[in-house]
């Protein structure tokens, strides 16, 4: 490991908790920290994750993100752990470097599955078959391993532990290297996954987009700018929070929820006939007449029902964010205990149905993917080439329904990559599996 430069690397808490000696002073390898990481979470009855601090990347391509303010909550938190934790670093580690920084904060799956089971999904690789790629990554590929140095683990400093996400400070426990800082773990996790839910809705409005231009419907078109349209008032809002801390009342977020609760309403009210549809199909091979009737378009590419789904797509992805927004305005109400918990009570609470409602459309999806379809008419001698042609698009094209769904319910780590500028600002990537 002499060859591999030295990085930090923090354990962080929610609350105070003692733990195991685990750590130590030495470095680590990255299968190292995640063994650790997986030790801790198992001992733990509390939220922990891990943060590391890389140099930045010489190559970048990095699309997406949430960009904050030097002064936001987040980038105060940061800048805070890294100055009272320098005097504990050993002395080949620069921590208080004002240059660019690439933070990575790794929440272990144990507390993952607590701010939305399932929304995370993994970076599939295009060069090994099953692959997932790592989080840490430049345009190149995956960024030069390193070893991990543990901090913050030998003196107690000053900060509060609890408190408003806006206002809270970093506390270093004693005796162990375990930095309690929940408003920390808030705000990068409610940046993270408010990043990825905006990266579901770029996706949807482009496919819906490709779709309407080939469909000319002009209902469909409106409900895709109703939709679009409440970006900016969640933008807005997502700012004020994630930069200032509070969230005021003439954003235009009222209307924008409505608009999105509408939506999800149109979008059960679709399922429903759907699942009906699905339900009313033959056993066996299915006539592409009868599939259509129920799912009118589903067998072509620029298709009514294809272009529900994105829709749907749409509204969750926004419904996602505005819930986020919402947890983290909830956490930060009560100015004692801890802001991580409140956060991820009601994150929860109000998750649950739209991931069932998200669940029953993979479902929907699922089984159209799998359906075996016959030409009209029953059994004869021989197909027509025209014939054959529209059946195997129409199969192709069911087929195309399950691509990308992911199915899976293993749980992951997830990985939030965070850039800081040497300006103090920061730009939050989206979650990803690590």
């Amino acid at each position: 490991m002499d060859h591999q430069p030295a990085v930090p690397v923090w354990t962080i808490a929610t609350e105070p908790m003692n733990v195991p000696s685990l750590i130590g002073d030495e470095g680590m390898s990255a299968g190292r920290l995640d063994e650790l990481r997986t030790a801790l979470a198992a001992f733990a009855d509390i939220p922990l994750a891990t943060l590391e601090a890389h140099p930045m990347p010489a190559k970048r391509d990095r699309a997406g993100g949430i960009v904050l303010h030097a002064t936001s909550p987040l980038a105060q938190q940061l800048s805070q752990l890294v100055t009272q934790t320098a005097r504990t670093a050993p002395a080949n580690l620069n921590l208080g470097a004002t240059g660019e920084v690439l933070y990575r904060m790794v929440v272990p799956a144990k507390v993952a599955a607590q701010v939305g089971q399932g929304l995370v999904k993994p970076m599939t690789s295009t060069a090994v078959a099953g692959g997932v790629y790592s989080a840490l990554r430049d345009s190149t590929g995956i960024v030069a391993k390193a070893t991990f140095v543990p901090v913050a683990g030998k003196a107690a400093v000053a900060g509060a532990a609890t408190g408003s996400a806006a206002t809270a400070g970093v506390a270093v426990a004693t005796g162990g290297a375990i930095t309690v800082a929940a408003p920390l773990v808030l705000m990068a996790v409610a940046v993270g996954v408010s990043a990825y839910a905006d990266r579901q809705r770029q996706k949807a409005i482009e496919h819906i987009t490709r779709l309407l231009e080939q469909l000319h419907d002009n209902n469909l078109a409106r409900e895709r700018s109703e939709l679009d349209a409440c970006r900016d008032a969640i933008d807005k809002a997502t700012s004020i929070l994630l930069d200032k801390g509070k969230i005021g009342h003439s954003l235009g977020l009222d209307s924008a929820s409505f608009a999105i609760s509408k939506a999800i309403s149109d979008t059960k009210t679709r399922l429903s006939k759907w699942e009906e549809g699905l339900a009313s199909l033959p056993d066996g091979p299915v006539e592409i007449a009868a599939l259509t009737k129920s799912f009118p378009g589903v067998n072509e590419d620029g298709g009514e029902f294809r272009a529900h789904v994105e829709l749907a797509r749409l509204a969750i992805a926004l419904k996602r964010r505005v819930l986020v927004l919402e947890a983290v305005e909830h956490a930060q109400l009560d100015e004692s205990g801890n802001p991580f918990t409140r956060f991820v009570g009601a994150l929860r609470d109000d998750e649950r149905q739209v991931d069932e409602l998200e669940a029953r459309i993979r479902t929907v999806l699922l089984r159209l993917s799998s359906l075996e379809l016959k030409r009209h008419g029953g059994i004869r001698p021989a197909f027509t080439p025209r014939e054959v042609d529209k059946l195997l698009k129409a199969v192709y094209g069911l087929h195309a329904l399950g691509d990308g769904i992911d199915n899976r319910t293993v749980l992951t780590d997830v990985a939030i990559e965070i850039e800081r500028s040497s300006d103090g600002s920061l730009k939050v990537f989206p979650a990803v599996a690590a």
